[in-house]
């Protein structure tokens, strides 16, 4: 998964992960939310979802102490990362503004 992850988030398209998990409320709040997120600026960004669970490492590595966390990418740089749930418009005016 490591190399994979780093081959997705180094891309040139900007990358929104969301750190999850499968007992989350608030990440299943969320996932509705991120699907009109995609919806409205389609090939603008990719949107990839890690299980927390799964991917402790990973998880370790980009300090997500709670989910959801998001994390926005490009060319492996971080530029923006926020825990908790957030609206639609929230979240695509800071995706634009990293456009």
């Amino acid at each position: 998964m490591k190399q994979s992850f780093n081959n997705i988030i180094n891309s040139e398209t900007l990358i929104l992960v969301d750190f999850f998990a499968e007992w989350c409320g608030p990440c299943k709040t969320l996932a509705p939310i991120l699907k009109d997120v995609k919806a409205e600026l389609g090939d603008l960004i990719k949107i990839i979802k890690i299980d927390v669970d799964k991917n402790q490492e990973l998880s370790a590595k980009y300090q997500v102490r709670g989910v959801p966390t998001m994390i926005l990418f490009k060319k492996g740089n971080q530029l923006w990362k926020q825990s908790g749930v957030m609206d639609k418009n929230h979240i695509v005016s800071i995706i634009k503004s990293n456009l």
